[in-house]
């Protein structure tokens, strides 16, 4: 698996989302809702390539850390895009990488769109980038109900809530346990596992509650209570089927990037 999708999916799962603490511990307190954060204070400077830690994140607390990172990881991170849905991008924005050390102006724990906001917004103010946005035809995997209808719950607490999103994975399995999720937001996490953009197609607008959970290895011995591999699991659990097919999909086209200024 590719660095972005492992780190990006860690990211989108227990820190960011649901603002639980990686490895347990008090709950910090959640970013307000309608906080449009910006940096504070945010250094970004040329990673040491003999630090022993490697590309590394820590977003818990306010304080902001990832490390050993390419232009390229923040804006497939940043606007929840694959490889392939980047265009125009210079060869040095894919392999040169940078440290981003940071505050944010807001108080408490950013949901996962808010540590976007902040990954669009270095990117802006500090790598210069420009860019727009095509659509443009692709391989894709379309989000649909499965034959039989979905099998979520309706959650009706907090229609303008965040996704609270807890992630569990080891042994060869991956669980995700949503509450208060849309079928967008299932889509982007699906998008991090797979090797092509996920786009939705199920006609859902509600937000519910459900559990998935699926063996992430299939050519690897499990034990007999093993569960299946994504795409059955996703079937048979909740009701819903990926689609191989051809569809327009976001295309980010980077008109300008530049490295950033001494700090």
């Amino acid at each position: 698996m590719r660095w972005i999708q492992a780190a990006a999916a860690t990211m989108v799962m227990a820190v960011c989302v649901s603002g639980v603490a990686q490895g347990g511990g008090t709950q910090p307190k959640p970013m307000a809702k309608d906080a449009d954060p910006d940096w504070e204070v945010a250094t970004v400077r040329p990673s040491d390539p003999n630090d022993p830690h490697g590309q590394h994140m820590n977003l818990s607390g306010r304080h902001k850390l990832l490390l050993d990172t390419t232009v390229q990881l923040f804006l497939e991170m940043g606007y929840g895009v694959q490889e392939g849905q980047l265009a125009g991008l210079p060869a040095w924005a894919k392999t040169e990488r940078w440290d981003v050390d940071g505050v944010p102006d807001a108080e408490g724990q950013p949901s996962w769109p808010q540590l976007q906001v902040l990954m669009r917004k270095i990117l802006a103010e500090r790598f210069g980038v420009t860019l727009h946005h095509e659509q443009r035809e692709m391989p894709v995997f379309a989000l649909a109900v499965a034959k039989g209808g979905p099998k979520l719950t309706p959650n009706t607490s907090d229609p303008n809530g965040w996704m609270d999103q807890q992630n569990r994975a080891g042994n060869g399995r991956d669980i995700e346990d949503l509450k208060n999720a849309s079928m967008a937001d299932l889509a982007l996490i699906l998008q991090f596992r797979m090797p092509r953009p996920v786009i939705d197609r199920t006609g859902l607008k509600g937000r519910y509650d459900f559990k998935l959970q699926w063996t992430t290895d299939e050519s690897q011995p499990t034990g007999q209570d093993a569960p299946p591999g994504i795409f059955t699991a996703i079937q048979e659990q909740i009701g819903l089927k990926l689609e191989p097919v051809k569809a327009p999909a976001d295309v980010l086209v980077i008109d300008k990037v530049e490295r950033p200024a001494a700090n």
